[in-house]
């Protein structure tokens, strides 16, 4: 992710182009109302050229009970990436009339005298596989004048998606960024008066077979309700990413996920154990990497797993590249990516994504919430339904493997002091003797900085767990805990400790990267070569 506008004066060119684009909202002066988000105002847009996106399409409809004629099937390129003309062409323009004509769109004009939508019967636009996903750079005019201090004015590439975003508004210069007037909504998209703007996610992954998946996971899991654990990788990679995932950590706790905190400046390593994981944010691997290699890892079902990168995007197709396609692949419900370079201010702000997610948004309203900017570079993948939280008060279908995970939530509702939610996780794991409440009464000490209590708790579930990844984790916490107070010894004996008791498992790999971290070998000294 290149953050160069983060330093400096150089961050002016960003925030004045923001500033004049937000401007542009003044123009819409009308009392603009929209749908509430239901199945029948989700329209469905599809490849007619391409056979499989139309089964996808249809599969989702089904499932969704989306009226059939919220079909839209437009004869598109077969190709990932297509020019700004033919996107105008085959996709902008033809999708406009349909709104017009099927009448989805009521049109007026506003205070300026312009036509647009003051009311919108369909503002959910779920993209499916097949339709183009990235729109090319195209010449500048002959009288454009670029800043060689503003890197963005002068580009023109962009994603299918977020040049969508606006498709009933003013069609803005294609240089540079253009508004997203729902950025750090806080009113859900029913009430924004935003009826020129499309609420848009993709249906998009490696394989047909895995975006079938992505749908049902997101139907089932909002009948019982998205449990598990929340894993953050930190990195240390840039200040304001680093303030994102402090906040989505401060959330998750307070809400009453446990929550895996990585601060090592290393990525999670090769096989760690995300056992149970609900809830991924990481960054910033060049490609898909530590536990995502392991074969057979899966996240939870319904999971929303994102890695920061600036290309994580960039193709959909291949399960080993990137990090968006390889994430749906393990097993994710729902992520963010980015097709090009979209710099780090101007990408998912993603702890608005998990705040809104919590609050029990849809997947499509949280993450345009959490967008600065349209008609740039970010995707969301994933059912625009999708509500993976809103079973937080309790409701919702319960199963035996949610039960730790719900009572974790129950109490962190009762008990909002952090002081009074860390005695109540004690107190219930003491009673109920499970490595999930013991690990969880763990993480939470840690948090508050009681590395003492912390350790107890750990070495509790590591008693408790029955399986080896779990107890792997736990030998993981307590090697952490030795790491962060540079008692390097002892944190090498920890990982020995645990690697005589599952080196036989895959996951161990885990143990054995850190302990070639905190206790390198040496390197063999080359072989003495004699003189000719």
């Amino acid at each position: 992710m290149d953050v160069r506008l983060g330093h400096g004066g150089s961050m002016f060119f960003v925030r004045d182009a923001l500033r004049k684009l937000t401007l542009l909202s003044l123009l819409f002066g009308m009392a603009f109302r929209a749908a509430a988000l239901v199945p029948e105002n989700v329209v469905v847009l599809y490849n007619s050229s391409d056979p499989e996106s139309e089964e996808i399409a249809q599969y989702y409809r089904q499932a969704r009970g989306i009226p059939e004629g919220n079909l839209v099937g437009l004869a598109l390129s077969q190709k990932p990436q297509i020019s700004r003309d033919e996107y105008n062409r085959t996709i902008r323009d033809p999708l406009r009339k349909i709104y017009e004509d099927r009448q989805w769109w009521e049109l007026g004009k506003n205070q300026s005298g312009q036509t647009l939508p003051f009311v919108n019967r369909r503002p959910v636009l779920a993209i499916i596989r097949g339709v183009p996903l990235k729109i090319g750079g195209s010449p500048l005019p002959a009288d454009f004048k670029s800043d060689p201090d503003d890197p963005i004015s002068k580009r023109n590439e962009a994603a299918v998606d977020s040049e969508l975003l606006l498709l009933g508004g003013l069609d803005a210069p294609i240089q540079g960024v253009a508004p997203n007037f729902y950025f750090e909504g806080e009113k859900r998209f029913e009430d924004s008066k935003l009826s020129f703007m499309l609420l848009i996610s993709r249906i998009d992954a490696a394989t047909v077979a895995t975006c079938k998946r992505m749908i049902r996971d997101a139907i089932q899991i909002e009948k019982t309700g998205l449990w598990g654990r929340a894993y953050i990788d930190y990195s240390n990679r840039h200040q304001m990413g680093t303030s994102w995932l402090n906040s989505i950590q401060n959330e998750c706790r307070a809400q009453g996920f446990a929550t895996v905190a990585d601060r090592f400046n290393q990525s999670f390593p090769r096989n760690y154990p995300l056992s149970d994981a609900a809830l991924y944010y990481g960054w910033y691997d060049s490609s898909v990497s530590g536990p995502f290699l392991n074969p057979q890892f899966r996240l939870r079902p319904g999971s929303v797993a994102i890695h920061i990168h600036s290309y994580s995007a960039a193709q959909l197709r291949d399960a080993s590249r990137n990090w968006s396609a390889p994430l749906l692949e393990k097993g994710a419900a729902a992520t963010v990516g980015n097709v090009n370079e979209p710099f780090l201010q101007l990408t998912h702000r993603l702890d608005i994504l998990n705040d809104r997610l919590m609050r029990g948004w849809t997947w499509a309203e949280a993450s345009c919430a959490a967008l600065p900017v349209s008609s740039w570079q970010s995707v969301a993948l994933g059912d625009p339904l999708y509500r993976p939280f809103h079973h937080l008060d309790g409701s919702g279908e319960e199963i035996e493997r949610d039960r730790d995970f719900r009572s974790l939530v129950k109490l962190a509702r009762k008990n909002s002091d952090p002081g009074q939610r860390l005695k109540a996780i004690e107190t219930l794991a003491a009673k109920q003797k499970s490595g999930i409440l013991s690990e969880a009464a763990g993480l939470e000490a840690l948090a508050q900085g009681k590395r003492g209590e912390a350790q107890k708790w750990f070495k509790a579930a590591l008693v408790e767990y029955q399986s080896a990844d779990n107890q792997i984790r736990q030998y993981l916490h307590l090697a952490a805990i030795a790491r962060h107070a540079k008692q390097t010894k002892n944190a090498a004996g920890i990982l020995k400790s645990g690697l005589s008791r599952a080196q036989s498992f895959p996951n161990s790999a885990a143990l054995a990267e850190w302990l070639q971290i905190v206790e390198p070998k040496p390197k063999p000294k080359p072989k003495a070569t004699s003189g000719s």
